[in-house]
């Protein structure tokens, strides 16, 4: 049996791709080598493959998670601790919560306290990928008030 053995030129412009099968109905996907595989080679050909990090997908995917997440919504100061105390470990609670009333009033920041409040809605409709984002929204408020401040002490 001859080995499957692609140009160079060609197996350069597949090289740091990572491509993907199509879903199948559970959304699992199978990864292809078509520097490697026939098979795999001649389904990136008819475009049966997809690349997991196509910009223009990403920036579309981006778009949509950016209208999920930005809307402004406040809510009272109640809530957020009942929000808060769902999603964080006992030990960040205090710390999470009063990073978030700060973010509140930051100009700065306030994005991060609406990426939190909105992503808890979705997190509570079952979406638990979001609970992540929460986590992650109030990472960014640390650093969006860290810089904050930063920014106020250099101005003097």
């Amino acid at each position: 049996m001859k080995k499957f053995r692609l140009p160079r030129k060609e197996k350069k412009s597949i090289r740091g791709k990572l491509l993907l099968y199509p879903a199948d109905e559970k959304g699992n996907s199978l990864m292809a080598q078509p520097r490697r595989s026939q098979n795999d080679y001649d389904a990136w050909r008819q475009g049966i493959l997809r690349d997991l990090f196509d910009s223009k997908r990403a920036k579309e995917r981006s778009r949509e998670m950016s209208e999920k997440l930005d809307p402004e919504m406040c809510i009272p100061e109640e809530q957020m601790r009942e929000y808060v105390n769902d999603i964080f470990s006992e030990d960040l609670r205090s710390s999470a919560f009063s990073t978030f009333i700060r973010a509140k009033n930051s100009k700065t920041a306030i994005k991060a306290y609406y990426n939190f409040v909105n992503a808890y809605h979705i997190y509570k409709t079952g979406e638990d990928s979001y609970g992540n984002i929460c986590c992650l929204a109030l990472d960014s408020a640390e650093e969006l008030l860290r810089k904050e401040n930063f920014l106020r002490r250099n101005r003097k």
